[in-house]
């Protein structure tokens, strides 16, 4: 997962965080939504609800894996976690932001 863009919170009243998530990589997209939240928020992974409370994680990972003829060139699914919107799309964008 590398960062793209990061705006402070303080910075702007519609602040983001985005980062670009590999979908070869062996890190489950689950735990890179869950890293994005946490750096965004400034806190911890550990302090944060677990993810499948909110969406099933099975099906977010099946959602963007791999298939047999290459990888989903299109789409996206967005979600409130915690007080977050999170929209992740094909293309392996991890979008979050304040709900």
């Amino acid at each position: 997962m590398t960062e793209m863009t990061t705006r402070s919170p303080s910075a702007q009243a519609e602040a983001e965080y985005v980062v670009q998530y590999d979908r070869l990589d062996n890190e489950p997209l689950s735990v890179a939504v869950v890293n994005a939240v946490a750096a965004f928020g400034n806190e911890s992974v550990t302090d944060l609800e677990p993810l499948h409370h909110t969406i099933n994680t099975d099906a977010l990972e099946r959602l963007f894996e791999p298939r047999a003829d290459g990888v989903r060139s299109g789409g996206s699914v967005s979600f409130e976690y915690l007080d977050y919107l999170v929209t992740v799309t094909a293309d392996g964008e991890i979008r979050v932001e304040s709900a």
